[in-house]
């Protein structure tokens, strides 16, 4: 079955599916925003004159670590920590770097790229949050797997 076919064979419209779906987008949000927007602060409050392009690299980087590193936390409490930890490092990649994409463009496109404001933060949070949203969705419904 092609691609296309894969995502045109599920339904779009099971209200639970989307529910489980955000909520896993969700905890990958909080966990790639706390490194993705953590390294990019700390560049801002320092004034370490690296180029914006390896601060972007830097901070989208960071953000997998720690939405790993969240992840792993969060299934420690369920698993065996190594177990765990595997099942964290399983996590969709596709869809952390669709999010990370997505935040670090808003970024880019509203502030210049490797700024933070507060009113900012919530639109590149909408965008990490939408752009891996319906990937996410697909994995439930089509394959049964979860981000999370």
């Amino acid at each position: 079955m092609s691609l296309a076919g894969a995502v045109s064979a599920i339904s779009w419209r099971c209200n639970h599916t989307w529910r489980r779906a955000s909520i896993n987008t969700l905890w990958c949000l909080a966990g790639c925003s706390i490194g993705d927007m953590g390294t990019i602060l700390f560049f801002q409050l320092t004034g370490i004159p690296w180029p914006t392009l390896a601060i972007m690299a830097l901070a989208i980087a960071n953000g997998l670590l720690t939405s790993i590193a969240l992840e792993t936390m969060i299934l420690s409490r369920q698993m065996h920590l190594s177990l765990a930890f595997k099942t964290a490092c399983g996590m969709s990649l596709i869809s952390m770097i669709a999010m990370e994409a997505a935040m670090n463009a808003v970024d880019v496109a509203i502030m210049g790229g490797a700024k933070l404001t507060l009113w900012v933060l919530p639109i590149m949070w909408l965008a990490g949050f939408l752009a891996p949203l319906p990937y996410n969705y697909w994995r439930l419904k089509a394959l049964g797997k979860a981000c999370h």
